[in-house]
Order: C-alpha cells, then sequence, then structure tokens
C-alpha cells in the first residue's frame, strides 16, 4: 500500500474520532432525549471547546472529498512520487495537530496549521496536474 493511501485511511480514522469525539459532547452538552429526538427545535447551544471541536470536524470535512480524490487519482494513475507521499503526510499530521490547536483557541496557529494541510493537499495532487 502507498503511502498516500495509508495516510487517506488514516484520515478516515481520525474522522471517525473527531465524530464521535463531536457526538459526545453534542450528546453530554444537549441531552440524550435531543440525541435519539427529532431534533425538530433549535439545540442548545455546546460549550465553548465543544463548538470548537464540532467546528473542527466540519473543517476535516471540508478538506477531506479534496485530500480523497487527490489521493486516489495519484494511485489510479500511478503517478506517486516521495513530494506526493511528502504531502499526504503533510495533510494528516497537520489534521491532527489541527483538532487540539483548535480546541484550544489558538487563532493565528490554528490557520497556519490548516494552510499546511492545504499545501500537503496541492502536493498530494501536483503529480497528476
Amino acid at each position: 500500500m502507498t503511502t498516500e493511501l495509508q495516510m487517506l485511511l488514516w484520515t478516515v480514522v481520525l474522522g471517525l474520532v473527531q465524530i464521535a469525539v463531536s457526538a459526545s459532547i453534542s450528546t453530554h452538552t444537549r441531552g440524550i432525549a435531543w440525541n435519539v429526538g427529532a431534533r425538530d427545535d433549535a439545540p442548545k447551544p455546546l460549550t465553548a471547546v465543544g463548538g470548537r471541536l464540532d467546528r473542527a470536524l466540519r473543517n476535516l470535512l471540508e478538506t477531506f472529498p479534496f485530500f480523497a480524490v487527490a489521493v486516489l487519482a495519484v494511485t489510479i494513475t500511478q503517478r506517486g512520487t516521495p513530494h506526493s507521499a511528502l504531502g499526504a503526510q503533510i495533510y494528516f499530521w497537520s489534521r491532527v495537530a489541527f483538532v487540539p490547536v483548535y480546541a484550544a483557541g489558538i487563532p493565528y496557529l490554528r490557520t497556519l496549521i490548516w494552510g499546511a494541510s492545504i499545501f500537503g493537499l496541492l502536493m498530494v495532487l501536483s503529480p497528476v496536474l
């Protein structure tokens, strides 16, 4: 398995962990009745950290499809390079670092880490452009 595919799979694991944490905090804050209900009413706001963790998840979900397509394109065309492998690692580890930094509310570092993840994604994509 290529490094790019390994990082794609680890990013899926990261996303599942983020979903579990976000759902747990949401249920803790809003209650079981809200979680199992139809959610017709406006939800109770999440705590500061809970809201940040939820937004970190949403942020991952915004970039993940692009990362997945880039990895699959590199893999299918067999154009993976050490450069694209490094890009996949940068994307993954940036996404890992993004979660606690966003949860802690560190604005400029969060943006820098997000930028590194986009740079990594572009590195993966570059061999197929």
